[in-house]
């Protein structure tokens, strides 16, 4: 399976944010500038997962995002069934319209079925445990800051 480059964004930026040392707030430039992805694609993830209420945001000249308590505890399964935007694990289209075999597709269903099963795997991927001290320390360093691993 394959996660979208939005997902991916999202589970980067969750992770940088749940290495920040205690209670520190970090922009979405340094989260950007963490991730090496632009800002316009990581301002896009940060307002999704501020919707989704994984992250608290303070906004102001010296505000920036937190990782918040149910982002804390999210898994990586319950954020990915939250970003994935696709109604169907196939695209069931042909050039003239439906696929004619869409009907009675059992492959369809079991690409749905392998979908979940990734996801179920990821459920036990809690996001704040993914960040390790030799990971973080040199991205925390590029913006200025010690990570509290």
């Amino acid at each position: 399976m394959k996660i979208n480059a939005f997902a991916d964004v999202s589970l980067r930026a969750l992770m940088v944010l749940a290495a920040a040392p205690g209670g520190t707030l970090l922009t979405t430039q340094n989260i950007a500038d963490t991730v090496g992805t632009p800002y316009n694609h990581v301002s896009k993830a940060m307002a999704k997962l501020r919707k989704l209420g994984l992250i608290d945001v303070e906004r102001g000249r010296t505000g920036g995002s937190r990782l918040s308590h149910a982002g804390r505890i999210a898994t990586v399964g319950q954020i990915l069934r939250q970003l994935d935007t696709r109604t169907d694990a196939a695209e069931c289209v042909a050039p003239g319209g439906n696929c004619p075999l869409l009907s009675e597709c059992k492959l369809r269903s079991a690409l749905s079925r392998a979908r979940e099963a990734f996801y179920r795997e990821l459920d036990g991927v809690v996001i704040a445990d993914l960040p390790v001290s030799r990971q973080m320390e040199p991205v925390f360093e590029m913006i200025g800051l010690r990570p509290g691993l």
